[in-house]
């Protein structure tokens, strides 16, 4: 299979596996991708997704070769996106264990993650830039949004690549660990959020998301619609509760 799906608990790790040519995107990969992400979203016992590639590469985005054999990927403006699941809004939070090469379209997927745990000896880059490949894998509406337009305009224009010291540097990364530890240090981080009081954090991750959509004043508005929900649920009391009984003082674990 292009795309295996392992669960742990509460925990799902959807793997790209197409190891032969660094996990590149065929257009079945990229519908397998999407399809997998529509079951997690969908499935009540899955928390948090862990996106990664089989040996110790990512991806290297669209498999050219099948390209330029008229093996085209999907390319319509409505529906799934070239890449697969990255025009997909996901109510629960994916996390990218990124190592080897993360570039062109497996960039692309990495950045339409909620968190990226990097390994030292990743590699990212839009090298689409050198053969005339258009960036129509949502990396255009993603990489400002995340990063700052300047460094978006930078690795957009240029298609250069950024090593993981610099993708930390730039909010690219957000954790850069040992070469061969991404993955585990991707299921610690999935573990820790799934932890939390969940109706709080998926909440807060929505009103986080969509406030950038809305004017100030409707994003305080939906902030606090969302907010609510979650006090009215009986989860705030409950958290509380604990932390009058003890629970997480001093910033300790709770």
């Amino acid at each position: 299979m292009k795309v295996l799906v392992e669960k742990s608990g509460d925990i799902t790790t959807i793997i790209i596996n197409r190891p032969e040519v660094r996990n590149a995107l065929d257009r079945e990969t990229t519908e397998l991708l999407a399809r997998a992400f529509r079951e997690f979203d969908a499935d009540p016992q899955a928390k948090v997704a862990i996106l990664t590639g089989a040996e110790g590469q990512f991806s290297s985005g669209a498999d050219l070769k099948a390209w330029s054999k008229g093996e085209t990927l999907r390319l319509e403006e409505q529906g799934d996106s070239p890449i697969g699941p990255v025009r997909m809004k996901l109510s629960k939070p994916v996390i990218a264990a990124v190592a080897g090469y993360a570039v062109a379209g497996g960039m692309a997927l990495s950045l339409w993650c909620d968190l990226r745990v990097v390994e030292e000896t990743a590699i990212f880059g839009m090298l689409d830039r050198r053969f005339g490949v258009p960036m129509i894998g949502a990396v255009t509406v993603n990489l400002p949004r995340l990063i700052g337009l300047s460094h978006a305009s930078d690795l957009i224009l240029t298609g250069r690549q950024v090593e993981a010291d610099e993708a930390l540097r730039m909010g690219l990364a957000n954790r850069v660990v040992p070469q061969g530890e991404g993955l585990k240090a991707a299921h610690e981080l999935a573990q820790e959020l799934a932890s939390y009081p969940w109706l709080c954090l998926v909440n807060d991750r929505k009103a986080m998301l969509e406030g950038p959509d809305m004017s100030e004043a409707q994003a305080h508005v939906n902030e606090m619609r969302l907010g609510l929900q979650t006090i009215n649920s009986g989860e705030s009391v409950s958290g509380a509760s604990n932390f009058a009984a003890g629970a997480g003082r001093h910033g300790q674990e709770t």
